[in-house]
């Protein structure tokens, strides 16, 4: 199966060549690379996020294999839904699937099902490819959609993509799609994204699941931070650092209501 772009035009530019020139302007070429194991990177059109996740991918080494964990905003498809065979057919190039990785995450966790359709018209995930694509044009992606979720259910999930990935034999990136607070003031955003990113950094992920609800934190994507920080800790992660942090205000200058873009590591 073929899934072709959703958001091209509106996020990120749909000619090739635009799209590629945009992104690297984002990518820091002087940065120093290292592996990771997670990263946690934004997902609005590029104007307002580009620079974030620009700073994000430009200090890590993509390996061939990626697991992309992203939000279902319009709840379509399987609570937990997974893509797994075929192409995604981007601007700069086509993606293959890892239908293996796929496979692996399935047989282990019961909750996530192969469903294409959940994919189909979420931007979440498709907006983190051309970077991918820039810094590892050959990479393989195993996309997974996630709707809200229990942190039990997160766990669960989080603990089979870790045994998927030692069953693998070889480095696998995880990347989780999440901006933060959405349409509140600046200051206001600012104190709550706080609240979150000290729990990320932490390597906390209950207490990021509890934080955001308690505090009523409208972080679209805490289910795949929370899943991703998970799977991070049982392959033995032990830092999280925050690497940018911007808003749209910073941006367009409209403080009043302002959505969080956060960058971070996990190694």
């Amino acid at each position: 199966m073929v899934r072709y772009p959703a958001v091209a035009d509106q996020f990120y530019p749909k000619d090739p060549e635009s799209l590629r020139s945009e992104v690297l302007g984002y990518l820091e070429k002087a940065a120093r690379r290292e592996h990771a194991m997670g990263v946690v990177a934004p997902h609005a059109g590029y104007i307002y996020s580009g620079s974030v996740a620009g700073k994000v991918y430009s200090r890590i080494v993509i390996p061939r294999k990626v697991i992309l964990m992203g939000v279902n905003h319009r709840g379509t498809g399987e609570p937990a839904a997974i893509m797994d065979s075929g192409f995604w057919r981007m601007p700069n190039g086509d993606v293959e699937l890892d239908t293996e990785v796929a496979s692996r995450i399935i047989n282990h966790c019961p909750l996530v099902r192969a469903d294409a359709s959940a994919h189909q018209y979420e931007h979440s995930l498709e907006v983190q490819v051309p970077f991918l694509q820039a810094l590892r044009p050959d990479f393989k992606l195993t996309p997974l959609a996630l709707s809200f979720m229990s942190y039990g259910d997160c766990r669960s999930i989080g603990e089979a993509v870790a045994r998927s990935i030692r069953d693998t034999g070889e480095p696998v990136l995880i990347v989780a799609s999440s901006d933060m607070t959405h349409y509140e003031t600046q200051d206001s955003a600012r104190n709550k994204d706080k609240l979150a990113m000290e729990r990320i950094a932490a390597l906390d992920p209950e207490g990021l699941h509890r934080t955001v609800i308690r505090k009523s934190i409208s972080m679209c994507g805490v289910i795949p931070v929370t899943t991703t920080l998970v799977a991070c800790l049982e392959l033995g992660a032990t830092i999280g650092e925050v690497a940018a942090y911007a808003t749209s205000g910073d941006v367009n200058r409209d403080y009043s209501q302002v959505v969080g873009y956060a960058g971070v590591i996990i190694r």
